[in-house]
């Protein structure tokens, strides 16, 4: 899981991800409270590289969260929306 780009940003970001074998991916974003915003990605994709796009239209200013869980190995990122 790489730091989304651009960060801070405003509204749209990408987050990029690899993948070394076949899995279930749950990309997911959470505001500052914890609180789940928004799914990005719920399904089974294939072993390679993933670009992700995240409009934030439609959310405040502040500190998100993004976390992916695939088969045995979960990872949280933080970024920063600013409008």
């Amino acid at each position: 899981l790489a730091q989304n780009f651009p960060n801070p940003f405003n509204p749209v970001t990408n987050i990029k991800f690899s993948l070394p074998n076949s899995s279930k991916v749950v990309l997911t974003i959470y505001n500052s409270m914890g609180k789940e915003v928004e799914t990005l990605v719920n399904e089974k994709l294939n072993q390679g590289s993933y670009l992700v796009d995240w409009n934030a239209v439609n959310f405040s200013s502040g500190v998100y969260y993004y976390k992916i869980q695939t088969d045995g190995f979960i990872q949280t990122r933080k970024m920063l929306l600013i409008k």
